[in-house]
């Protein structure tokens, strides 16, 4: 795994173990997605995205989400996994926004997926 964290970023005020969770689902989503791809990738990317907003990215090198399912993807009982019980990225959605950010998933134009959330920064309060 690559984690590339830009320099200078101010404090943000969060409930850590609930973006731990939002994280560990991310991760463990692309983990999963690469487990039988030839290329196994992970990046975990943080910037800034605004003057006020901190970017987190996870970006995998699997085989990318179906388009029947991109769509529907954050929503309950949706899931692109043999397996999966679809609430992970419902919940995580749900986390991120009661956070006053925003969760998303893009196409990786080399091979895969890109999941970012934002998150607002405490600019300002320099705690």
């Amino acid at each position: 795994m690559r984690i590339v964290i830009e320099r200078g970023l101010p404090p943000v005020m969060i409930d850590r173990v609930q973006i731990q969770q939002v994280m560990i689902n991310l991760i463990k989503n692309a983990a999963e997605a690469m487990e039988h791809s030839a290329l196994r990738e992970l990046t975990l990317e943080v910037c800034r995205a605004s003057p006020d907003l901190l970017q987190v990215s996870v970006v995998d090198s699997g085989p990318g989400i179906s388009e029947e399912v991109r769509d529907r993807l954050f929503k309950p009982f949706v899931s692109d996994k043999v397996h999966g019980m679809g609430m992970g990225l419902s919940i995580c959605r749900g986390i991120v926004e009661a956070h006053g950010g925003r969760l998303w998933l893009e196409a990786n134009p080399a091979r895969g997926s890109i999941f970012r959330f934002t998150i607002p920064m405490d600019v300002g309060h320099g705690e």
